[in-house]
């Protein structure tokens, strides 16, 4: 991390190209799927899109730069990142920890195609992560964890699984690299959906992953070469231009969090709001030692599901979506994909909307 300067900074260095006299400031897409070849068979950058894009290489230097990272690879999506990674790492006789808590397409996949094929998988809460990992040979942590938002002490965990040779791999989504960096707290890889604040207008699909061992990422490159789960150049470009405003946005996000999520906890219609930034949250102390920001999204419990919806009917400013990270604020009620939580249990994504906005609007609403 660039301790020279703040997030916004950050953002908006990290997306400029080179300055020479005659480059656009912001460089347009390159939609190709063929380039020219030289005819004398000498090595050419481009040869053909499954292979690399010059937009790309754009956004994954400033993926890179933002994440602390050596460098970082564009894919098609999240879980497209994650599994490729899997894919490289996972093999017959290995033993793998996944998150118990975490996104539930993870455990399905470790659960519906590793595991047959001879990976030993184990499903490990956040609490239970550190103590599930001491025989693992890889680790996937998602730290806060969604949609519980449980924080899992990254620098532990890498200690332990360093002295082990284990790899692990963090899963950055909700905190993003604006709110903490896995790296430099000893992760091997981070892992992420960028469709989520890092896009943050709820119009594209995107995943990439950042580390800084050569053959490591040489191997997730190879693997999506050979898989081809890319990222379609205009969406890399959607995603580049995104990017220089994921300071600003997720600032104000974090800050509407903040804000709702003291709002709710002193609420007699709220039975529970879990939000890393909230003092006597369970995740605080670890969140405050390892996170810049505690992020955008909250999680409530209301009386049942008959409740959740009621707030979103009477909200003027709240969506319902699935998805998070985008500049509208949204409620999603998880029980409804299957997660293992109660009817009245809602997952809160905030907005970019003025945050005395949202709170007035959360009162009428449950009031």
């Amino acid at each position: 991390m660039d301790g020279r300067y703040g997030d916004s900074t950050r953002s908006v260095k990290a997306v400029g190209s080179e300055p020479i006299p005659g480059n656009p400031v912001v460089s347009p897409p390159v939609p190709a799927s063929t380039f020219h070849l030289s005819l004398d068979d000498s090595e050419s950058l481009d040869k053909y899109g499954r292979y690399s894009n010059p937009t790309w290489r754009q956004l994954e230097s400033a993926l890179a730069e933002l994440e602390g990272a050596a460098a970082a690879l564009a894919f098609g999506s999240g879980m497209a990142a994650i599994t490729s990674v899997l894919r490289v790492l996972a093999k017959p006789g290995r033993k793998l920890v996944v998150p118990a808590d975490g996104y539930n397409q993870v455990r399905r996949y470790a659960r519906e195609y590793l595991a047959p094929q001879g990976v030993t998988v184990v499903e490990a809460t956040s609490s239970q992560m550190c103590a599930a990992a001491s025989d693992a040979d890889i680790v996937l942590a998602e730290t806060p964890a969604n949609p519980g938002l449980d924080v899992v002490d990254l620098h532990r965990l890498a200690m332990d699984c360093r002295s082990r040779g284990s790899t692990l791999i963090v899963d950055n989504t909700t905190a993003t690299p604006l709110g903490q960096q896995p790296l430099s707290l000893g992760a091997d890889l981070v892992v992420a959906s960028a469709t989520k604040s890092l896009s943050g207008h709820s119009d594209l699909i995107a995943g990439y992953v950042a580390g800084s061992h050569e053959e490591l990422m040489a191997a997730v490159e190879q693997e999506r070469l050979l898989a081809g789960p890319i990222l379609g150049p205009f969406e890399a470009w959607l995603l580049l231009r995104s990017l220089g405003s994921a300071g600003l946005r997720f600032e104000r996000q974090c800050q509407n969090a903040q804000a709702l999520a003291v709002t709710l906890a002193g609420h007699p219609a709220v039975k529970l709001v879990r939000y890393p930034g909230l003092p006597d949250d369970p995740s605080h102390p670890v969140a405050t030692l390892q996170m810049r920001r505690f992020g955008g999204l909250i999680a409530i419990e209301l009386e049942d599901a008959e409740a959740v919806n009621e707030l979103v009917e009477r909200s003027a400013l709240l969506i319902s979506s699935t998805s998070f990270g985008g500049i509208h604020t949204s409620l999603d009620r998880r029980a409804r994909w299957g997660d293992s939580v109660s009817d009245g249990f809602a997952r809160i994504s905030l907005g970019i909307e003025d945050t005395d906005d949202l709170i007035s609007d959360f009162e009428q609403a449950l009031r």
